[in-house]
């Protein structure tokens, strides 16, 4: 199945989880919708989906075509090679998504993922619009070392495809699944969390396993308080996209101010 074709079948997914998630949640009488903050996120994904879509498709492409030439090996492309892009995807995902949180600069951008204090279907979609520009550069070394650049970007939106279904409440923890093979709903609930014990943990896309490799698992323990640390920031979409990037430009330029002026 084509990247392109996978991008048109998402949204529709999308839409298919959030009529049953409300009904869900109408029915066991539990208020996980925040309104505003819903729709400022389908707002965000509709954005995305269409003035943005042609811009960012047309950006991998022109990344694509620079390093292909670059390509150190080219293995056959069968099933086990595309099982193999697969886990290497989502290794590289695990430290993009680490970085995210780790480096003030990507985490002005991640920042909008995580500013929302609900938890729901919507919540999947509340992406930064810059961020569709700067993800894509992290997945090149493994096309430069020779794997098909359509099954790396394929395995990507595979796995966020599979990471849609996380953002819920309605999924209770998995037993003794939990925490061993693939990520769940439980663990991303953590990720999502603004707790002392819950921040900066559970960053695997797919595969949990990263995490308890790296030391970076936590499992869900207490009711998690959704946002951020630095407070609400907001319904306007401008605000969720640009406000963290903002606040980082201007610490940056006053750092620059104090240097200049020791000089």
């Amino acid at each position: 199945m084509e990247m392109q074709n996978l991008q048109l079948i998402v949204p529709g997914i999308f839409l298919i989880l959030l009529v049953i998630e409300i009904i869900v949640a109408r029915k066991k009488q539990r208020d996980v919708f925040i309104v505003k903050d819903s729709l400022s996120n389908i707002g965000i994904m509709i954005f995305s989906n269409t003035v943005l879509k042609t811009a960012t498709l047309a950006w991998t492409v022109w990344l694509i075509t620079l390093i292909t030439p670059m390509q150190l090996f080219s293995p056959e492309k069968s099933l086990l090679t595309f099982a193999i892009v697969f886990v290497a995807t989502d290794f590289v995902y695990y430290w993009y998504h680490r970085l995210s949180h780790e480096t003030p600069f990507l985490w002005s951008m991640h920042h909008t993922h995580h500013s929302s204090q609900a938890m729901n279907f919507t919540t999947a979609v509340r992406l930064n619009w810059v961020g569709k520009f700067i993800g894509p550069l992290f997945y090149l070394p493994l096309i430069i070392i020779g794997l098909p650049a359509e099954y790396v970007f394929g395995s990507l939106v595979l796995g966020l495809l599979y990471q849609l279904f996380l953002h819920t409440e309605f999924l209770p923890r998995m037993g003794w699944f939990e925490g061993k093979l693939l990520n769940t709903a439980s663990a991303h609930r953590v990720h999502h969390g603004c707790n002392p014990i819950y921040i900066d943990k559970n960053y695997s896309g797919v595969f949990i396993f990263w995490d308890r490799l790296f030391g970076t698992y936590q499992a869900e323990t207490e009711q998690v308080q959704y946002g951020t640390t630095d407070g609400f920031i907001g319904y306007n979409p401008l605000s969720i996209q640009f406000g963290a990037m903002i606040r980082y430009g201007k610490r940056r330029i006053a750092q620059l101010n104090r240097v200049i002026q020791s000089v």
